[in-house]
């Protein structure tokens, strides 16, 4: 192994502001503490929170680096106290609080899952953030398993597009909305049962048509706002909604009668703010459950477009313009 340097690139704006902010700069390459590894960076994934944040709307939670970036892929260098040195020379993909715009960066190695031969470096570093968060909240949360309908939101976003790819590994029907003919086209390809053009046809009369009246087992929501009451209506008795952004709103009017009458459930969650102990537990469990059909080569990410360290302004651009089938990746090496 090549000696780890003192210093790296990094993007780290020091005010908020446009994508312009975004510049490489130097700063000390980061010390792994206990149970941490030191990984240096192949690529990583670009998300929406990392947007939020470049503006000032989403600071990072405490402890963690200024840095941008919450899952990374690349090769452990160095290990801190309580992970075995042998692990060094390691490919991993890890979910991280941040530090992912730059040459290395640390993670817990409990959130870290090995890199199989079946996955590039950008795929891997496209996983992370979408298959916690799909996992959690569609698998865990609103209990999606074999035979279920599932209606999700964006369906052309990076959380839409590995949504599809897990309800098509574990049994599960899938209706997408997405806001052009080509990018339902696009979610269909990527493995979409349905997908519903929301700028053309109310989503709610189209779920109906396609269950045939009965509704969907689970929603899974980023947009929030009109949308969790007409979301409601499109489940079925004893269905679930889970919400994991709000897009259209923080608030929503909803009939709570409608939820007693036919026993649905509310509810949600962030996964940034949570422990390392709760995303090591959903690490094993992915490693578990999901990672053997990685190796397979059955589970892969829909990657749009791969841009070098130096456009990450254009990375996030893309991002925001809304242009985009899937996963946005920067490729730091």
């Amino acid at each position: 192994m090549d000696a780890i340097p003192t210093v790296m690139r990094a993007i780290d704006p020091e005010q908020p502001g446009g994508p312009e902010v975004l510049r490489i700069v130097d700063r000390p390459v980061p010390t792994p503490g206990e149970g941490e590894v030191l990984i240096r960076v192949a690529a990583a994934g670009i998300n929406r929170p990392e947007v939020l944040q470049r503006m000032g709307a989403y600071p990072p939670p405490p402890g963690a680096p200024s840095i941008p970036g919450l899952e990374v892929s690349g090769t452990i260098v160095a290990t801190g106290a309580g992970v075995e040195r042998d692990l060094i020379g390691q490919p991993v993909c890890a979910l991280i609080a941040g530090g992912g715009y730059a040459e290395y960066a640390v993670a817990p190695y409990g959130q870290c899952l090995p890199v199989p031969e079946a996955l590039t470096m950008v795929e891997a570093a496209a996983m992370p953030e979408t298959l916690f968060t799909v996992w959690t909240n569609l698998f865990e949360r609103g209990f999606a398993a074999e035979g279920d309908t599932v209606l999700v939101h964006g369906g052309t976003s990076g959380i839409g597009t590995m949504a599809i790819a897990l309800c098509n590994l574990f049994g599960v029907e899938v209706i997408v909305t997405a806001g052009s003919d080509e990018k339902c086209a696009a979610a269909k390809s990527a493995g979409a049962d349905h997908a519903i053009n929301y700028k053309t046809h109310d989503f709610v009369e189209e779920v109906k048509a396609i269950t045939g009246g009965k509704g969907v087992a689970v929603v899974l929501d980023m947009v929030g706002g009109d949308y969790v009451p007409r979301n409601m209506q499109c489940l079925a008795d004893d269905g679930r909604h889970v919400s994991i952004a709000v897009q259209g709103g923080g608030q929503a009017t909803i009939p709570i009668f409608e939820i007693m009458r036919r026993r649905l459930t509310l509810t949600g969650s962030t996964l940034r703010p949570r422990s390392v102990a709760f995303k090591t537990a959903v690490a094993d469990e992915l490693a578990r459950t999901v990672w053997p059909q990685v190796a397979e080569g059955k589970l892969k990410p829909v990657i749009d477009t791969v841009f070098a360290f130096d456009q990450a302004p254009d990375a996030h651009r893309l991002m925001e313009s809304g242009n985009h089938v899937g996963k946005i990746v920067l490729k730091i090496e």
